[in-house]
């Protein structure tokens, strides 16, 4: 019906000028005129301009004047036309709100003498207020009028319309199906089909989406892999502290311990499933010494090593495989091995845009003999040029298991200066040996969260939008499928 009002006025008229005002005289609704051109436009059967009207409307408050009138005639009305009213009672017949208003206005309007007792000062007063709104009420244009909120403004929208170039009088209905009965009857031949939109995108396909965690494991896995690594069993989150610290040459007394940065358990608080000689040397180089070291001289108590944690690191369970290749070695001779993990470890740290209490960490060693800090550096090199980081330095660094240490740093463009990424070293003889490994046996070891380079390959400055109840939906639908540089 609307089409073929719009079609029919152009046919006899040059211009529809105002779709609103067209809409009123045709009794037709201004949304269904609306939607009408934008279909023939589309289809070029007529070009529309847009129009905007700018209209003032009263708010709830403006409304509530119109009717009653302004608060300063409100009140000078309650004011008695012979004496006076004591303030105080003529404030129990208004709105607070209203009341100061009033007062405000009619004083300064000079309509009452304001004091303990309000009187007239004239006889009658013109409510102008009153008039303006009603004028803006019934839609005349008040040009003096100023106002700064947005609500006292509303936009119109609509348009005028001319022929377009594919103008005609009726609308020619196109086929979009060729059916059975057109090819049957032969009605094919005479029927024009409406045209294929190749630029048209079509729905967006329903699927999963990979979070870029995932993507960023699954290209670390296959990078250690294709290096020859194999990954270790990481199904252990809770561990005793021996693994965690103990068997890794941490003192007892290291504030790493300390339950402003470790989680410990309530329940189950201990255990006493550990290997008794093999916790006998960790004691005794703890205590006093050996294998060239001195230890550390204290009292290594065996209370603290069963105590049980969420674990701190990944370098818990690199502590349990050495020591099982440590025992196969004593049966069988040993055999160079490069084992890596990646999954999540938990820390009690202040959150902030580079720090999480809980993250995952990977972790990467090698064990052979004659190894060097040499062979490490170029491991770590041809690690995270893999990853598409070649921008890399080192920074000499103390770890109580690892001697010597390093420190990796990457420059992250997003932050623009250097990030550190992960720590590395080679495992300390009061480490290996007591596990059982022959004193010519090297095992040099690195790790890194893997939150870091994700951050870094996605270009992402905050570690709570990537991991954690913030993390936008879309960030995992919009990521790049594959990164560029990753080998």
């Amino acid at each position: 019906m609307a089409e073929q009002a719009i079609l029919s006025y152009l046919e006899t008229h040059e211009e529809i000028a105002d779709s609103g005002n067209f809409a009123a005289e045709c009794g037709i609704d201004h949304a269904e005129i609306v939607n009408a051109i934008k279909s023939l436009h589309g289809f070029l059967y007529v070009e529309s301009q847009d129009i905007k009207k700018e209209t003032w409307v009263l708010t709830d408050e403006g409304k509530r004047y119109a009717a009653e009138g302004s608060p300063e005639a409100q009140l000078f009305l309650a004011v008695p036309a012979e004496g006076s009213i004591a303030k105080d009672e003529l404030q129990k017949k208004f709105d607070p709100a209203i009341f100061k208003i009033g007062c405000s206005q009619a004083g300064k309007n000079k309509w009452v003498e304001m004091g303990r007792q309000v009187s007239r000062k004239v006889v009658q007063v013109e409510d102008k207020v009153k008039d303006l709104l009603l004028k803006i009420q019934k839609g005349q244009v008040c040009s003096f009028i100023t106002c700064s909120a947005d609500k006292c403004l509303k936009t119109w929208k609509g348009y005028s319309v001319r022929k377009g170039p594919s103008y005609a009088p009726q609308r020619e209905k196109f086929a979009t199906d060729l059916t059975r009965e057109n090819l049957q009857s032969g009605d094919w031949k005479k029927l024009k089909f409406k045209e294929y939109n190749f630029n048209a995108k079509g729905p967006p396909s329903e699927c999963g989406h990979l979070h870029p965690l995932n993507k960023m494991k699954d290209c670390i896995k296959r990078i250690f892999r294709m290096m020859g690594f194999e990954e270790m069993p990481t199904n252990r989150y809770v561990e005793s502290s021996f693994w965690n610290f103990d068997a890794l040459f941490q003192p007892q007394q290291h504030p790493a311990r300390d339950s402003h940065d470790t989680f410990f358990l309530k329940t189950p608080s201990t255990t006493m499933q550990l290997p008794e000689d093999y916790v006998e040397r960790v004691k005794q180089v703890h205590e006093s010494g050996g294998y060239g070291s001195r230890g550390y001289n204290y009292e290594w108590k065996r209370e603290e090593a069963n105590k049980n944690l969420l674990r701190t690191h990944t370098t818990a369970i690199s502590s349990r495989m050495l020591y099982k290749l440590a025992q196969d070695t004593k049966q069988n001779g040993f055999t160079p091995k490069k084992y890596f993990s990646i999954d999540r470890v938990f820390r009690n740290e202040a959150v902030d845009r580079t720090h999480l209490a809980e993250f995952h960490q990977i972790e990467g060693l090698i064990c052979d003999r004659g190894l060097t800090l040499g062979h490490l550096i170029g491991v770590l090199e041809d690690f995270f040029k893999r990853l598409g980081m070649s921008n890399l330095r080192f920074k000499p660094a103390y770890n109580p298991y690892t001697e010597p240490s390093m420190e990796i740093f990457s420059y992250h463009e997003g932050f623009g200066k250097w990030v550190e990424i992960g720590n590395s070293g080679m495992f300390r003889p009061e480490m290996l040996q007591p596990m059982g490994f022959p004193e010519d046996v090297r095992v040099i070891a690195w790790g890194l969260s893997l939150e870091r380079p994700t951050m870094i390959l996605y270009g992402i400055d905050n570690i709570r939008d990537l991991f954690g109840h913030r993390v936008d939906l879309d960030l995992i639908k919009k990521s790049p499928l594959c990164l560029i540089g990753i080998k």
